[in-house]
C-alpha cells in the first residue's frame, strides 16, 4: 500500500506542474490574443497617425495639430508610466476614450475625437487598452503644452462642452438592419471617427452630427487647410457616381477612377483602411452608400465635356490658367483632365474638384502631399509642391481653369483665397 501511495505520490507531483501550468499557458495565448486584436483595432481607429510626430517614435505623441484657439499637440500613449499611459487602469483609459476626461481628471480638448470614440464596445476597449499595455513598447517622452493663450487655454469650459455636446453609449445596432450595415455605422461613426473630419463642425467646434440622422452627417467639414469630401449619395461632391468596387478600391488603396486620397487622408489610407479586413471595407462600403444625399452643391448632374477646355488649351495665350496648366499640370492629368487613374488623379468630375470650398485644392497645389504607401510600395506620382514656383496668382488662375474646366463648373479661386492658406500653412511648417 505504502509504495502504491507513493508512485500516486511521484504521479502527482509530475502532474501537478502541468496542471498548474496548463492555465497560465492558456491565458497567455489569451492575453495574446486580445493584444493582436486591439492592435487590429487601434489601426481601425489610426491611432498612430495622430499620436507620432514626423520622425518621432510611435505613439508617442507631440504632433501639432491646428484648432480655432491655437496649436495643441497630441500626448504620449504609450505604457511609459512617468510620461504616458502606464499609469492607466483600464477603467482610466476608457474615461479618456469616451468621456475626454484625462486620470488626472482634466479635459481633454476635443480634437481627441472622444465624442465618436464613446461609441465603442466594452470588449474592443478591453483589447484596446491590453494592446497599448502591452503591445507598445514605452517611450520616455514629456507631453508638450498647447500654444493656446490664457483665458482660452482654460479647460474648465470643456465639461460644459461635453454636457451640451458628448452623447455617452456605446453603438446599439440599429433594427432592420442588417449585420454588414450595422457593422460599417459603428466603424464608421466610432473607432474610424470619419465623422470628426467629414462632418462641419459648429460655433462650438462641435460636429452638428454624430450620426446618420443628423443631415449635416459626412456632409464635408473644413479642418486643419483641408475639406475633408462629402461622403454621402451627393451626385457631384459625394459618392453618388461611386460603385461599391470604387469605394472599397479607395479606401484599400487611396485611388480609384473618380480620385485620389491626399492631406490627412493619406495618412489613413496608409496607417489605417488598407490594413483592414475585406469584411470590414465591405461593411464601411455598406453603410456609406446607404447615405443619401446631402450637402450638394444644387448644381446639375455632372457630365463630362472636353470641347471647350481643348478649344482653351489650343490657344493658351488667352487664358492664364490655361498657360499655368499646359507648363505644369497637363502631362500628368491630360489635356482631357482625365489623369491616368489610379496612377494619376482626373480632375474632370473629381468631387474635390466640384466641391464649393476649394481649401483642398489650393493646400495640395501648393503643399502637395505625401506619398501613398500601400503594401510597402509607395505611389509613384505623388503631387508635388508648387509653393516654391508658383505665386497666388497663378494658383488661383490655374484652379480657376480647372473648377470650370471639362463641364466642372465650379466657382473661381482668388488669389486672396490661396495667400489666406499659403500663409496659415507655412506658419504651420
Amino acid at each position: 500500500m505504502k509504495n502504491t501511495l507513493k508512485g500516486f505520490g511521484a504521479a502527482l507531483c509530475v502532474a501537478l506542474p502541468f496542471i498548474g501550468q496548463a492555465p497560465v499557458h492558456a491565458a497567455a495565448q489569451a492575453d495574446q490574443a486580445l493584444v493582436q486584436r486591439g492592435a487590429y483595432l487601434a489601426k481601425l481607429g489610426d491611432c498612430v497617425a495622430c499620436h507620432t510626430a514626423p520622425k518621432g517614435k510611435p505613439f508617442a505623441g507631440g504632433l501639432p495639430m491646428n484648432t480655432p484657439m491655437g496649436q495643441i499637440y497630441t500626448t504620449n500613449i504609450t505604457p511609459d508610466a512617468r510620461t504616458g499611459i502606464g499609469g492607466y487602469s483600464e477603467q482610466d483609459f476608457a474615461q479618456a476614450m469616451r468621456e475626454g476626461v484625462a486620470k488626472d481628471g482634466h479635459n481633454l480638448y476635443p480634437a481627441m475625437p472622444y465624442p465618436s470614440y464613446a461609441k465603442i464596445t466594452d470588449d474592443d476597449m478591453k483589447a484596446l487598452y491590453a494592446f497599448f499595455m502591452s503591445g507598445v513598447a514605452p517611450v520616455q517622452q514629456a507631453n508638450r503644452e498647447p500654444d493656446i493663450k490664457w483665458p482660452l487655454n482654460m479647460r474648465w469650459p470643456l465639461k460644459f462642452w461635453n454636457m451640451a455636446f458628448l452623447e455617452k453609449g456605446a453603438y446599439q445596432d440599429k433594427p432592420g438592419k442588417d449585420a454588414a450595415w450595422n457593422r460599417g455605422a459603428y466603424l464608421i461613426q466610432g473607432l474610424g471617427h470619419c465623422g470628426s473630419c467629414h462632418t462641419p463642425r459648429g460655433i462650438a467646434f462641435q460636429e452638428k452630427a454624430l450620426d446618420e440622422s443628423g443631415s449635416a452627417f459626412l456632409t464635408g467639414g473644413l479642418l486643419d487647410g483641408w475639406f475633408a469630401a462629402n461622403l454621402t449619395g451627393a451626385h457631384n461632391v459625394g459618392l453618388g457616381r461611386w460603385n461599391d468596387q470604387d469605394l472599397q478600391a479607395f479606401l484599400k488603396t487611396g485611388a480609384n477612377r473618380h480620385a485620389s486620397a491626399f492631406g490627412s487622408m493619406t495618412s489613413v489610407i496608409n496607417n489605417s483602411t488598407q490594413h483592414m479586413s475585406d469584411a470590414d471595407i465591405a461593411a464601411m462600403t455598406t453603410y456609406l452608400k446607404s447615405m443619401p444625399p446631402a450637402g450638394g452643391s444644387g448644381a446639375p448632374p455632372y457630365t463630362f465635356d472636353p470641347q471647350a477646355t481643348k478649344v482653351s488649351l489650343n490657344r493658351p495665350a488667352n487664358d492664364a490658367g490655361a498657360r499655368v496648366y499646359t507648363a505644369y499640370c497637363m502631362h500628368c492629368h491630360g489635356v482631357d483632365g482625365r489623369g491616368f487613374a489610379p496612377m494619376l488623379a482626373p480632375l474632370a468630375g473629381n468631387p474635390n474638384v466640384l466641391e464649393k470650398d476649394p481649401s483642398s485644392l489650393i493646400n495640395v497645389t501648393l503643399n502637395g502631399t505625401e506619398d501613398l504607401v500601400v503594401g510597402g510600395v509607395p505611389a509613384p506620382y505623388p503631387m508635388p509642391k508648387f509653393a516654391p514656383v508658383l505665386d497666388d496668382q497663378q494658383i488661383a488662375d490655374v484652379l480657376t481653369f480647372v473648377r470650370a474646366g471639362w463641364n466642372n463648373g465650379a466657382p473661381a479661386v482668388t488669389a486672396a483665397d490661396v495667400a489666406k492658406l499659403r500663409k496659415s500653412t507655412q506658419a504651420a511648417r
